[in-house]
Formats: C-alpha cells, structure tokens, sequence
C-alpha cells in the first residue's frame, strides 16, 4: 500500500506531516490489530450469528472485545478532526489503512463503518449542542451510529419515503418503519444513534425530506433482523419508529443532499470492504499454489500447481485486478482530499468515485470466486475461509447504491448532469500521464470518442439504457490511466493485452438496442 500511495502523484500535495516512517507506523499498527484482534472473530460469528429476542439484538460475544480494542487504539478516528478526537489525518490514509481491517471481518466493520462516516456528517451539518455531545463520544467508540433510508416501498427511489417528522411544539416526533439498517440494533453500545430521513414537507419525491439525528430509545423498536446470505455477523434490522423524538440535522428539506456526506464516506469504505475482501482472497488462493503438490511427470513426485501455466494464470489474472484497482482508489481518495482547494479534482472525485464502489465491490466478490477456482473443490469447503468470502461480498454491490444506481450516477448524473466537465478532467490527466505510452494512450482516445457519440444521445431513455456500459467503459479506461503508474510491472502488460478488446465489449453492450 506504501508502494501504491507514492505511485500517486497527488499523495505528495497531501500528504503534509506525514512521512515514510510515520506512515509504516500507522499501517503496520493497523495490520497488527486488524490480524490479531479483528481477524479471528470473523469465521465464529459467521456461524454464530446474530440474534434476536424480545425486541433487541445480540451480536456474537467475540465482537465485544474487538470493538473496544478498535475504539480505543483510535481506529474510528485516523481520518476525524482533531478537535473531536480523531487523528486529523487525510482521507487517503484512510483509504490505505481500512482495507486491512475490512480484510479481516467485513461483517464486524459494519459496526464501525456506519459509526465513523455518521460523525462526519454530524461534523458538517449538526448544530453545535448535537456535534460536541455526539461526534466525540462515536469517535470515541462510546456510542454507534446508523444510516436509515430504505423503506418497504422506497429503496433506490429516495423519493418515496413516507416516514414522517412532525412538530410537536418544539419536538420533532418521528413514525414510519426503516429496513435493511446495517447494526440497527445491538449490544455493543447502549447509545445508537439513526441518522434518519424522514419527510417534513408536501413537495413530492425528495425535496420535502429532512435530516434527523433519532436515538435509540422511546418510540425506536426492533421488529426483526434479516436471515441473509452472508454477513451473518452483522445484524440487518428492521426498525419501527412511533413518534420517536428526533433532532433535526442541517437545513430543513435539504436531508438527502446533506446526507450524502454520510454516503460519499460510505461509498468509500465499500471500496475499502471490495479490496480488503480481494486481498485477502488472491494470498489465499497464492499460498495454496505453492502449497498444493499436484500433476507434473507421472514418473517424479508432483509439483505445486504454480509451476502449471494457467494456474499462474488465475493468479496474475487476480493480482493485475487488485493492483489497478488500488491506485485508482487512491487516486480518488487523494482528490477528494484535495477537493477543497482544486475544483478540477473536485470534479474528478465525483466522477470517479461510482466507478471505485461500484469496481470495489465486484473486485471483492469476483476474486472470491477466481480463488475458489484455484484451490479446485477444496475452495468449496468450509475448509479455507474462501466461500463465507464469496458470501459476505455479494452485498458489497447491492448497498450504497447497486451497480445500476452507480451506473446512472455515473452517466447520467457526474457526466451528462455536469455537462463534461468531470469527463474532461479525467481526460486531461489521462492523456497527459499516459503521453508516452501508446497503448494506454490509444484506449483513453477510443474511450474519448464513444463518450462524445454517448453524450449526442438524446434520448433520455436511451441513456439509460446504456448506462451500465458506459460506466464499465470508463473503467476499463481508468484501469488504462492506472497501467502507467505500473509499466514497469507484468500486471500492466497482462491488463493492457486485454484492455482495447474490453472496451471494445463494453462499447458494444452500451450501443446495442435495448429489448
């Protein structure tokens, strides 16, 4: 990760006080608590569960332990203001540090991922009585947190929440029921704190939405936890709310788009959960190649299967992945540190960050899957963590926005909606970093001139329509961008020996007609 940190031009801009030794320190600490503390409460609570009765939820007693040790080795706090009690330190550090703890138990880390980007939010939008009682004690580890959006009738379409804010003299009072609320309830903390949308005005879809900050309490019930796939150590809960007090975050009617700090954070940590899931996979099915004595003379004793061709293969296959896509979340992480201050990277980071969610999440789940087929049937088995790996990353895709929600967001929204202007940005820096490199520069022109006939589209549903390709487009020339930073490596050659054929494909699945 050091490596992939100094391969981005951007990180010297951010990286301020914070040298080589202080950065191996940071990383290496984290890589310590994350192996020896998170890690082995993974595989017990995928089995054990978490459970529900009488109204509450337990998680598995192994967490207990595990989030305080998080909590007060300052974890939730490496990129928090100082001021409240965080580290103050940039969001790229984040973005280098996190995957280790994700690597170690995605599950758990949804206990802290909610918690850390809540207290962001509440940093920039809460009134100060709120912000000094609550963002302290979260970074703290004292209390947790939660983002509560989706409803019954209302997932991706924001717009149709029906849970209610009333006044009720100068309390606001909460009603309406909230699903699929990622440590909505628990026993790690008394103090939960839902940042919550709820509907305040008449205006349809989004705009009559507010921000509140609802504590676990009076009014707040737990009717159920999911019974899901994987994860099985992170409680997915239903929760009812009957006029539960609520305190109002931010500018009333403004909810979603000041919600979105929270999300951004989020989207973000996917990434983190994406690669951190990823590595951990491809030095699994590494370590079984070298392990595994299988084939070779019939005559002689067998060979690890890494002497066989396409094993190697597989492996680079999984590798030139993992590396491409860690520079090119670094390179989102540092301009989103830089946005402040450049209006250009500003641009960029938008533009850039549904290709990392969204790439992030199927990296996770798609390395998974290619280490299984590495370890053969054994990858199959509970034996090797490989396939609670698989089910734990299927989500990764589905929450903070699915791979047709980014997609949109990504066309429609940080690229028509912007008028180009975060396009041309990536342009710019592509074609100036990739000048004297052919092949990279070929790919960032041919992807150039499909998103000039894809921008000419008028047709509204037609954009639609050809979202998802557009957005895979775009990856693949990101990937092209991010090649450079490793020419010197076979995983760009292995990646760029594919790249003009995929784009090419993706090219064709968005202007093909749709049924």
């Amino acid at each position: 990760m050091i490596d992939a940190l100094n391969r981005t031009p951007n990180w010297a801009r951010v990286r301020g006080a914070v040298d080589d030794e202080t950065l191996t320190s940071i990383l290496s600490e984290a890589a310590k608590v994350a192996e020896s503390v998170v890690a082995p409460v993974d595989i017990p609570a995928d089995r054990i569960g978490a459970v529900h009765e009488g109204g509450r939820v337990r998680v598995p007693e192994v967490y207990h332990a595990a989030f305080d040790a998080v909590a007060e080795g300052g974890w939730m706090g490496l990129e928090q203001a100082e001021e409240y009690g965080g580290m103050g330190m940039p969001l790229s550090l984040f973005a280098a540090a996190n995957p280790l703890f994700e690597r170690a138990a995605p599950a758990f880390m949804m206990a802290v991922g909610g918690t850390r980007s809540a207290a962001l939010l509440l940093t920039e939008w809460a009134a100060p009585e709120i912000r000094d009682d609550w963002v302290p004690a979260m970074i703290a580890g004292e209390r947790c947190a939660t983002i509560c959006i989706s409803e019954p009738g209302a997932g991706s379409d924001v717009g149709r929440i029906r849970t209610r804010a009333e006044k009720d003299g100068e309390t606001w009072r909460i009603s309406g029921q909230k699903i699929w609320i990622s440590f909505g309830d628990h026993d790690l903390r008394e103090r939960i704190g839902h940042c919550l949308l709820a509907r305040t005005g008449t205006e349809p879809g989004t705009r009559g939405l507010s921000l509140f900050l609802v504590e676990r309490g009076p009014g707040v019930t737990c009717e159920r936890i999911e019974e899901k796939l994987g994860l099985h150590g992170s409680p997915t809960c239903a929760l009812q709310f009957d006029r539960a007090e609520g305190k109002l975050i931010g500018e009333e009617g403004r909810g979603l788009a000041q919600l979105f700090t929270m999300i951004r954070h989020m989207r973000l940590t996917v990434a983190c959960q994406g690669l951190g899931t990823a590595l951990k996979c491809y030095d699994i099915a590494a370590t079984h190649a070298q392990d595994r004595m299988q084939g070779g003379n019939p005559n002689e004793p067998p060979v690890a299967i890494i002497n066989h061709p396409d094993v190697r293969r597989q492996l680079i296959d999984l590798k030139s992945a993992i590396d491409l896509y860690r520079l090119a979340m670094l390179e989102a992480a540092t301009s989103a540190d830089l946005s402040a201050e450049d209006d250009d990277l500003r641009r960029l980071n938008a533009w850039m960050l549904p290709l990392i969610k969204n790439f992030g999440a199927e990296l996770g789940f798609d390395t998974a899957g290619k280490a299984i087929m590495v370890l053969g049937g054994s990858g199959f088995t509970k034996d090797y963590p490989l396939e609670q790996s698989l089910r734990d990353s299927r989500v990764f895709a589905i929450y903070e926005g699915t791979t047709g929600m980014q997609g949109q967001d990504f066309f429609l929204r940080q690229t028509l909606g912007d008028g180009g202007k975060g396009l041309g940005v990536f342009l710019d820096r592509a074609r100036a970093e990739c000048a004297d490199h052919p092949a990279q520069a070929q790919v960032i022109e041919d992807f150039a001139a499909f998103m000039t006939r894809a921008m000419a589209e008028t047709d509204r549903e037609r954009q639609a329509g050809m979202a998802d390709g557009v957005m895979r487009a775009g990856w693949v020339a990101l990937q092209a961008w991010m090649s450079v930073r490793i020419a010197d490596r076979p995983e760009a050659a292995y990646f760029m020996a594919q790249a003009p054929a995929q784009l090419a494909l993706c090219i064709a699945r968005a202007e093909a007609p749709l049924g």
